[in-house]
């Protein structure tokens, strides 16, 4: 999953960045509203962390101007604790939820989750397709009781594949949110990986839960 956060503290800035990396996401960070705007026209997020005052265009701004052309985006504002009136603002300027500051991480956290999963249409923590089972939380991967050996990128592919269950995805696709800045496109990285995760899943379930067709990418549904 790409999370993009957007804080002018520069030290609150990289302690979320770090926590959000930790925890298996793709980050991307901004210290102003246009630098903010301008990633999110360039780069595919699954959701941006947004402080409200910010320099060169506020946080009001680019939620208004990023909801004109984007009303899927997942956007969860960060705001100051007296601030009710800017709460209020920012849920009716298209927010999908906000936190307060000062704020526990593990709070920030949980919020991100349940609109990640609400997006997928997925109300809760664990994932399951056929008898493979995702804990997002715990960010560990199951065969009924049997937990999966999965290294952190082949965990990132089950999961955006469950996210997106029933839908074909491309090999780009997998590359933005998985690997994000990191990616290479002219490297079979994707492939590779894709080989040992489709590999380690049918050794425990028996059979082939990820399939991909030419064309169209890969997919994974516990009809197939």
């Amino acid at each position: 999953m790409k999370i993009l956060v957007v804080e002018d503290e520069v030290q609150l800035l990289e302690s979320i960045a770090e926590g959000l990396r930790l925890s298996g996401y793709i980050v991307d960070t901004a210290e102003n509203g246009i630098e903010a705007e301008t990633l999110c026209y360039t780069e595919e997020y699954d959701l941006v962390i947004l402080d409200i005052n910010l320099p060169g265009i506020d946080g009001f701004n680019v939620l208004k101007r990023v909801r004109e052309y984007n009303k899927e985006l997942n956007i969860i504002l960060l705001t100051a604790r007296s601030d009710v009136a800017d709460r209020v603002k920012g849920l009716d300027y298209g927010a999908n939820d906000y936190v307060v500051k000062p704020f526990y991480f593990a709070e920030l956290e949980a919020r991100i989750r349940n609109l990640l999963r609400r997006k997928a249409i997925q109300p809760e923590a664990d994932i399951y397709c056929g008898s493979v089972r995702l804990d997002t939380i715990r960010r560990r991967a199951y065969v009924e009781d049997e937990e999966l050996n999965l290294t952190n990128k082949e965990l990132g592919i089950l999961e955006y594949l469950l996210l997106n269950m029933g839908s074909y995805i491309t090999q780009h696709e997998i590359l933005e949110h998985v690997w994000g800045d990191e990616a290479d496109s002219f490297s079979n990285t994707v492939r590779v990986h894709m080989v040992s995760l489709r590999k380690k899943i049918k050794e425990a379930t028996g059979h082939n839960l990820i399939e991909n067709a030419i064309g169209k990418g890969y997919i994974i549904d516990e009809d197939y």
